[in-house]
């Protein structure tokens, strides 16, 4: 069982535009409701591969019932602790013209002191009986900036490896407790660390400098089109699936996630599970649902992934 953690949850409503016009009236005839909040999308990849997840997760209102209630639908075991406030609503702009979209978010969580302290006992319960746990996103801002930190020193005193997928203070934060993998795109590397990489040879020498100066265990960057980087202490490695016409790209980053800790926990080496996490955050964007993927697509792209040495 791989568990994740996902501390802002959210619902998607994906609108399917062919391009967003600022300033006029615009008009779709799909929108499609589907997870949101970054952890909760990982366990939809899991189910879509044929793995065991629980999602831990803060809930509040209707919305976090209607998500409850889809996190059922994939087969996601549920662990919710509700609080106050409403969850999250993302509105998804999808442009199929371009391949791009856009998040407009509402929704807020209220999490009080006792709700904060359930919500690391079931951590410390749920963490014994998993093989990985991926804690991914943002976080409220009324939870401590140490939220990953304390998470994954309960997670090393259980014995269990854990991805970080986040970002700034709530990454930097963590660092000290040696997650086993790091992980972010391209934008919050540079948010993250104060670099400006320009193309992706700077952004491997920044990236590199990071992993050694920072002592990390490991550092994965998703770039888009441009691959997935990996720094490791058995190598240095760029993953490169061929490029797809993207339905809906939202969630392809915690594809990446998922296909890595599930790969991993399989005891494949480094390039093996980037080749799996290419292909399987490749077809993430083939489908309507935000996380959303086939297995058919996933072993189609499989064999036209590429993973070499940087």
């Amino acid at each position: 069982m791989i568990l994740t953690v996902t501390a802002h949850s959210a619902i998607d409503k994906v609108l399917f535009v062919d391009e967003l016009t600022p300033g006029i009236p615009m008009r779709t005839d799909k929108i499609v409701t589907s997870m949101g909040g970054k952890g909760m999308d990982s366990s939809v990849v899991l189910r879509c591969l044929g793995i065991d997840t629980v999602g831990l997760v803060f809930v509040a209102g209707k919305i976090g019932e209607e998500m409850l209630d889809l996190a059922e639908s994939y087969g996601i075991v549920s662990d919710p602790v509700r609080v106050d406030g409403e969850t999250r609503v993302s509105h998804v702009i999808a442009e199929t013209k371009h391949g791009r979209i856009t998040h407009i978010i509402a929704g807020k969580l209220l999490i009080n002191s006792e709700q904060y302290l359930e919500f690391t006992r079931r951590f410390r319960q749920r963490a014994r009986q998993a093989t990985w746990v991926i804690c991914a996103g943002s976080i409220p801002p009324v939870l401590p900036p140490t939220f990953y930190k304390e998470l994954t020193e309960e997670a090393h005193r259980a014995g269990v490896p854990v991805l970080i997928d986040a970002s700034r203070e709530k990454i930097l934060e963590a660092i000290p407790a040696r997650p086993d993998i790091v992980k972010m795109n391209w934008e919050e590397f540079e948010w993250t660390f104060d670099k400006k990489p320009r193309d992706i040879g700077k952004l491997i020498r920044d990236a590199s400098q990071v992993y050694t100066e920072m002592r990390l265990n490991a550092l994965v960057i998703t770039c888009s089109s441009a691959g997935i980087l990996a720094f490791t202490r058995h190598g240095f490695f760029r993953a490169l699936a061929p490029k797809q016409t993207a339905i809906n790209a939202a969630g392809a980053g915690d594809a990446v996630s998922s296909a890595l800790v599930w790969r991993l926990s399989l005891g494949d080496s480094w390039p093996e599970a980037l080749k799996w996490a290419g292909a399987t955050s490749a077809a993430s964007v083939l489908t309507e649902g935000t996380a959303d993927c086939r297995m058919s697509d996933i072993q189609r792209i499989f064999p036209q992934v590429t993973v070499s040495k940087v």
